[in-house]
């Protein structure tokens, strides 16, 4: 089966429609599956929920679907860089599910590997707990958090050889693979693609069973989130 596609329009075609859950890979600006966002902008596609770290910045990641007002809810970690997030929240024109950023990460494998639910001690006694189960553990109380998956993965990876194996480069490994694992179908974009046989087996960060299409994506844009300089 060839998963490799001619462009991130294409490695979407068929797959999206309007109120799915999607799961975004990325953190901060680093390792963003920038040209697979931009598609599903322009495939027009709205009411849909995100499961992300951040929601990018104005402009750029799913700062381009806030814009276009496609996104009806976000399930991230932190919000804090887009203005137009701020706006439609405080607006009321977009739902928001705070999730603490470990408790997501783990929501997300939880949900690629089948587990339904998982018990934390973070958030116990906070408004995360708020309508959730506690149970106690040897003297701490801990919170049930629900995993979570998608209908559909947008990844950002590296390297990729034709059956989908997977390399993530330094911190772009962040949420990447719980993302891609997560979802019913996931499509990834990658800087290199090379033969099935040339990564060396003990270094593939994902397995290719849980990669469903490719799509070359070699200039990808790199930005600095916030530049520092020594005086």
């Amino acid at each position: 089966m060839n998963k490799i596609h001619p462009s991130a329009a294409h490695a979407l075609e068929g797959l999206v429609e309007d109120g799915m859950t999607i799961a975004v890979g990325g953190f901060g600006l680093c390792g963003i599956p920038e040209a697979l966002i931009a598609a599903l902008r322009d495939s027009g596609k709205k009411d849909l929920t995100a499961i992300s770290n951040n929601a990018g910045v104005d402009g750029f990641g799913l700062g381009l679907l806030l814009e276009t007002r496609q996104i009806r809810k976000m399930i991230a970690s932190y919000v804090g860089e887009n203005k137009e997030f701020e706006r439609q929240y405080l607006a009321g024109e977009l739902e928001l599910e705070f999730t603490p950023q470990g408790t997501l990460a783990e929501k997300l494998r939880a949900g690629g590997a089948g587990i339904p639910a998982f018990f934390t001690r973070t958030g116990y006694g906070t408004l995360v707990a708020e309508g959730k189960e506690t149970r106690q553990f040897k003297g701490e109380w801990y919170v049930m958090e629900q995993s979570l998956t998608a209908d559909i993965a947008l990844v950002k990876a590296w390297k990729a050889d034709k059956a989908g194996n997977l390399l993530f480069r330094k911190t772009a490994r962040n949420f990447n693979p719980l993302a891609a694992m997560a979802g019913e179908t996931c499509v990834v974009e990658v800087e290199q693609i090379v033969e099935t046989g040339e990564l060396d087996p003990d270094q593939i960060h994902l397995p290719g069973i849980y990669v469903h299409r490719i799509v070359h994506n070699p200039d990808a844009e790199k930005r600095i989130e916030k530049r520092t300089v020594r005086s």
